[in-house]
């Protein structure tokens, strides 16, 4: 993520240490960002809570795989038309396209797979997700526009 993908609106960063507890002050802040603009109704603003929950959990994961001691970096801009929410670890990075289908939830195999849910989980909770690979690990783009209701692009 460069400078200009935050150009135009308010903007909060946020650095984590990498621990599951800092979490919730993620969610904390993001959830307030995006409740200062009132065109996001109160459901979305919880299913975005959610899916940050996810990506902080993902990127604390990864940093505990890799050995590193950096913090995870959480940046969030709240547009005119859009919530945006950057989730950004230094972990050694995945292929998304690589992660398994899991079986749909009326299924009694889907009871087999305990891990793996997350990233389901955040595409289906948000509009818009993006993971692209930096030089430095995986940055996690969440996008939530306002005035929608939950159908996902």
């Amino acid at each position: 993520m460069n400078d200009n993908d935050l150009a135009g609106g308010e903007v909060i960063e946020l650095e984590i240490p990498a621990r599951a507890e800092f979490v919730a002050l993620a969610r904390l802040v993001v959830s307030a960002l995006a409740a200062s603009d009132s065109s996001l109704a109160d459901e979305r603003i919880d299913d975005l809570k959610l899916a940050v929950s996810e990506a902080c959990t993902n990127a604390i994961e990864a940093h505990s795989a890799a050995g590193t001691s950096e913090g995870v970096l959480v940046r969030c801009k709240a547009g005119v038309d859009t919530v945006e929410v950057y989730v950004e670890d230094r972990g050694h990075g995945f292929d998304p396209a690589q992660l398994p289908d899991h079986p749909p939830v009326t299924d009694p195999d889907r009871l087999k797979f305990e891990r793996g849910l997350g990233i389901p989980l955040i595409r289906a909770l948000v509009d818009e997700v993006e993971f692209s690979p930096t030089d430095k690990g995986t940055s996690v783009r969440l996008v939530m526009r306002h005035g929608t209701n939950g159908t996902h692009s």
